[in-house]
């Protein structure tokens, strides 16, 4: 005889017993896990999923700022001298000597290291320690002056003028005398703060 049928049934009509199993799901829904499990699970994604989305924005602003975070080296200052050279380079009789002027140059993202910004002539006052530069770019035409140390002079070959030791002119074909720089002597190096200036002109205008 079959247990699970029930003898007081109706005859014709037998009961049967439902077999043990599963409890039944609640209504509208299946069985859920921990609410507090859930929570983290879903939490830890979101916050993964952030730093992935984060990290490229990131590295992308690191590297549009990376030029203007960067420092000017090679001998630049944030005060615009630039080291030219030594004290000792100077002769102490005072005969000028020219020299180019470098430094790291950063252009939006390009970055040249030891660019020529010009040149300069150095003379050191005899019997001391100060220095006077001058732009080597005549202030007339633009040619470059040359020193000739038999007439102690600085001399414009384009239209056969000349300066003084001071740089003041020796005739009116300049328009003016050439071009000072300020100076600064550190720790027995000398600094220049180069800059250009426009031609033609009574006025020391800086080109900007």
């Amino acid at each position: 005889m079959n247990p699970n049928v029930n003898e007081s049934a109706t005859a014709g009509h037998p009961s049967v017993s439902p077999l043990p199993g599963p409890a039944p799901a609640e209504a509208g829904g299946t069985v859920q896990g921990s609410p507090r499990r859930n929570f983290l699970v879903a939490f830890w994604a979101a916050a993964i999923s952030g730093l992935v989305g984060v990290v490229p924005v990131v590295a992308g602003v690191v590297h549009l700022l990376d030029p203007i975070l960067r420092k000017k080296s090679g001998g630049g200052t944030d005060d615009g001298f630039v080291e030219v050279a030594s004290l000792d380079a100077l002769p102490e009789n005072g005969v000028p000597q020219q020299f180019t002027v470098t430094a790291d140059f950063v252009d939006a993202w390009t970055a040249l290291p030891n660019r020529p910004l010009g040149a300069v002539y150095l003379h050191r006052v005899p019997g001391t320690d100060e220095v006077q530069a001058f732009n080597v770019i005549c202030p007339h035409l633009g040619c470059s002056v040359e020193y000739r140390s038999n007439d102690e002079e600085y001399y414009f070959p384009c239209h056969e003028s000349a300066f003084k030791l001071d740089g003041s002119r020796k005739n009116s074909i300049p328009p003016r005398g050439l071009d000072s720089l300020e100076v600064a002597v550190r720790d027995g190096n000398v600094w220049v703060k180069f800059e250009n200036f426009i031609g033609g002109r009574e006025e020391k205008i800086p080109v900007s």
